[in-house]
């Protein structure tokens, strides 16, 4: 098998050289089973995601079909599954606060203009070369952020005031609130949490994330458990896409949010050429990075236009997609179809899903999000830990941007004194 070392550098699309290759029935037939395994598992996390970055469901799946099928269309990746990301959890909530959802919008969009523009200056190479200790500092902090972020639903918790934004003080408001605690809330989100872990250990290849959300939401409604479900906090979800329109630009606003945007463009710039890389470890074969941001930047784009948030590859359901045995990027765009039929036939059910059963599923992407094996070896290296507990620290206490430069900057002063902490290529895939 060819691992597409020669072609890495290309402005061509996955598809594009499937497509000329040859792509025969059994190819479709494989990547239709993995694109309704990887569906599955996308269903109920991009309306979780979505849900937690302060915005209704209906964006969450706006965004894996649209940004996902365009993803997979124009991706420098064969297997790369695209959608709504954990990752983009604190920034899209904070956006959203700061500038409500017309300025989280033109973020989208002008990230993903400059992730084309970034793809198109070739600078993919370099994003690769972040120092893994670096990468595992921002995504424990990440993670910690999610998990943060998810207890006042888990809980049914009742703030007296707006739930505080940074970490610590969101840690004080929720802990004093904790006697108001709806302990149906609270089942139903430890039950999920219990159910998946359960599932994933006796049947790994059940989908246990949509089983445990589908489970919860007929025990609410059986039971008429007194507990906040998608219904009673934003209402139906519609049953179609909407149609394009230009986000707001007015240029005050793109000033405005422009910093923001340059954080989205990172993260999402990261993100997604770690999972293209943990496919390729999977696979054998080599992405080609440079047409990879400019995928990832075009459907950003496209998100923006129709309403969805951030788009990124998805490390999770990308391997996912691996495993379920796809063949081409056709899989990735079958995925998103089917979510598209889902939207289109059954979601007036999504009403009846409890928000502490999403905020369970949550639980279990933070928990698995967390390199803890990682971290724990990194901190044996006094080098590698400065680096690994600045940008955790920084990330949690200031922002992911912050988080990401304090630790790049500290790596190169190493580096300058003959210490090279080492490049994320360096680490496991």
């Amino acid at each position: 098998m060819p691992d597409g070392s020669a072609t890495a550098h290309f402005f061509r699309p996955k598809l594009y050289t499937v497509l000329s290759d040859g792509y025969g029935m059994d190819s479709l037939r494989r990547d239709s089973i993995a694109a309704l395994t990887v569906a599955i598992v996308a269903l109920p996390l991009s309306m979780a995601i979505a849900v937690a970055s302060g915005v209704g469901p209906d964006r969450g799946l706006y965004t894996a079909i649209v940004g996902g099928c365009l993803v997979s269309a124009l991706s420098g990746s064969r297997y790369q599954i695209g959608g709504p990301a954990g990752a983009f959890i604190v920034l899209v909530s904070a956006t959203v606060g700061r500038f409500g959802v017309e300025g989280l919008l033109t973020t989208v969009m002008l990230s993903g203009v400059m992730l084309t523009l970034a793809g198109l200056a070739r600078v993919g190479r370099l994003i690769r070369y972040i120092p893994h200790a670096v990468t595992v500092g921002f995504t424990c902090g990440i993670a910690a952020t999610i998990l943060a972020s998810q207890l006042k639903d888990f809980g049914g918790l009742a703030l007296s005031g707006e739930e505080p934004g940074p970490f610590f003080p969101k840690l004080a408001a929720l802990g004093a609130a904790l006697g108001a605690a709806n302990g149906y809330a609270v089942a139903i989100g430890i039950g999920c949490v219990v159910l998946i872990f359960a599932l994933r250990a006796a049947r790994p290849t059940w989908p246990g994330m949509l089983i445990a959300v589908a489970l919860a939401s007929i025990a609410a409604f059986a039971l008429k458990l007194h507990i906040e479900t998608i219904g009673s906090h934003f209402g139906s979800i519609p049953n179609h896409l909407p149609m394009p329109s230009m986000p707001w630009h007015d240029v005050p606003l793109m000033i405005a949010v422009l910093p923001t945007a340059l954080s989205f463009t990172l993260l999402g710039g990261i993100e997604s050429l770690l999972s293209a890389k943990v496919a390729d470890g999977m696979t054998g074969r080599k992405h080609r990075y440079n047409m990879e941001l400019v995928g990832q930047g075009v459907a950003n784009v496209a998100s923006a236009f129709f309403g969805g948030i951030s788009v990124t590859g998805a490390i999770a359901r990308t391997a996912t997609n691996v495993r379920a045995g796809a063949r081409s990027p056709f899989s990735g765009i079958l995925h998103s179809l089917f979510l598209l039929a889902f939207m289109m036939l059954a979601a007036p059910l999504a009403r009846f899903i409890p928000l502490s059963a999403l905020a369970g599923v949550l639980v279990v992407v933070s928990w698995n999000m967390a390199e803890k094996e990682e971290f724990a070896r990194l901190l044996r290296d006094w080098r590698s830990g400065v680096v690994l507990l600045a940008t955790f620290g920084l990330t949690l206490v200031v922002d992911l941007t912050t988080g990401i430069v304090a630790g790049c900057v500290l790596a190169a002063v190493f580096a300058l004194a003959g210490h090279e902490v080492a490049p994320e290529d360096s680490g496991p895939a």
